[in-house]
């Protein structure tokens, strides 16, 4: 099997999925949930499935998200979403590693947990909140004793301390137009033809949506992702410069 037969097999086998998902729900009257879903994952949700669900990551700009299939106002009752807050914390901040995303990730996996019962993962104050699904929560809680060389605690919380949340940073970029292709290049400081690879390559989404096109011009307020660089927001134009070249303002994530 070639490579891209591989991929379109895989995205198939996930829209079956969603399908299923989705039927299951809708002929039982029942709230159904998926796996965490990556912003590629989404965008075949969307494609497949038009209504009748909601996607969910534990608070508003997360990333990895599960979808929730079904609808209050059919069902008469409000969901319970099977995800789970643990705060990841050293057992002594003043020997701690200066503890990283990947450092978290990496002892999760090499515990055994498949990536998608597993939300984002934020660093704040060299604590990780990991955003995970429930099946699995208590087996973290079991396991999950160090992260890198550092010994840790591992506890629940029903929410991320608004301090800990992740905060973008502002970034002015000058740049030519407000075609995709462009901002991507002026934000992430690559080449042009570095951005449209990275479009045609199906790996740039707009407000979660799949976008294929380098031409298309970005919104105010619009959420860029990027996989492999992260995302950002377009906020607004802060004037042009002498050579008509146009400064905005971008919040990075």
């Amino acid at each position: 099997m070639q490579g891209g037969d591989l991929v379109a097999n895989e995205a198939d086998i996930l829209r079956n999925r969603f399908r299923e998902l989705y039927n299951r729900s809708s002929s039982r009257g029942i709230y159904v949930y998926s796996d965490f879903l990556n912003a590629y994952e989404q965008a075949l949700l969307e494609e497949e499935i038009r209504y009748g669900y909601t996607l969910l990551g534990g608070y508003d700009e997360a990333e990895r998200k599960i979808a929730c299939f079904g609808d209050e106002s059919d069902f008469g009752y409000e969901p319970s979403p099977p995800l789970c807050i643990l705060c990841v914390s050293p057992l002594s901040h003043k020997f701690s590693d200066d503890l990283t995303h990947r450092d978290f990730l990496g002892s999760l996996m090499g515990l055994g947990i498949k990536r998608e019962t597993l939300g984002d993962i934020i660093i704040s104050n060299n604590k990780g909140y990991l955003i995970c699904l429930e099946t699995i929560a208590q087996y973290i809680k079991d396991n999950l004793t160090k992260v890198r060389h550092t010994s840790v605690s591992c506890e629940e919380c029903a929410q991320i301390p608004t301090e800990d949340l992740p905060q973008p940073k502002e970034k002015m970029v000058i740049v030519s137009s407000l075609r995709l292709d462009v901002l991507i290049s002026g934000v992430y400081d690559i080449s042009r033809s570095k951005s449209s690879a990275l479009i045609e390559g199906e790996k740039v989404f707009i407000n979660g949506k799949l976008t294929k096109s380098n031409s298309i011009n970005i919104e105010n307020g619009s959420m860029i992702s990027v996989r492999g660089y992260g995302r950002f927001r377009y906020t607004e134009i802060l004037g042009t410069t002498r050579k008509d070249r146009i400064r905005i303002l971008c919040e990075i994530y």
